[in-house]
């Protein structure tokens, strides 16, 4: 956050729709990031704890997409579709995400992910079309939260993966 000359913090146009979330991941860049490129990777970690994820299609280039189903622990069923609309590894993802192509609803998301010694760090910025779909987003389905336990299953994941193969 930037400050004015005045001293206080100047608020960013989208704050009110918008919501960050970071997290330091003990692995390295690359293989955070391949964990978002890959679906073999994003099928096993992808969503809130206790969630599950099956793929119905899935491309990874700027313009593809991926068509999904998130499975809640109480059996309902989430209709996800997320496009990339950025791509440079192993630095950036950015991406449209709405529950089908051309839900008005949909909301932008950018991922970046930094060095940070061995490990590294990944923050996830997401900003809705209104402050409502924001409000909704945060109250009505625990986004926040979710997007935390999200970025805490890869952790887990990563982590895993580089613990297998220091064994190897």
């Amino acid at each position: 956050m930037s400050t004015t000359e005045q001293g206080t913090p100047e608020r960013s146009a989208t704050a009110d729709r918008e919501i960050v979330i970071s997290r330091i991941i003990d692995a390295p860049r690359e293989l955070v990031f391949e964990a978002f490129t890959d679906v073999r990777h994003l099928s096993r970690w992808w969503g809130p704890e206790g969630f599950t994820t099956t793929t119905r299609a899935f491309e990874f280039r700027v313009g593809g997409q991926w068509d999904f189903v998130m499975h809640g622990p109480d059996g309902t069923d989430y209709q996800e579709w997320i496009t990339w609309t950025e791509l440079t590894p192993p630095e950036r993802i950015a991406l449209l995400h709405g529950e089908s192509r051309g839900d008005p609803n949909a909301f932008e998301s950018v991922l970046t992910f930094a060095p940070d010694g061995a490990a590294t760090r990944i923050e996830m910025r997401t900003v809705f079309p209104t402050k409502e779909l924001h409000d909704e987003a945060v109250e009505k389905y625990h986004a926040i939260e979710g997007g935390r336990q999200t970025l805490g299953n890869l952790a887990a994941y990563v982590t895993e993966i580089v613990r297998k193969g220091a064994e190897d």
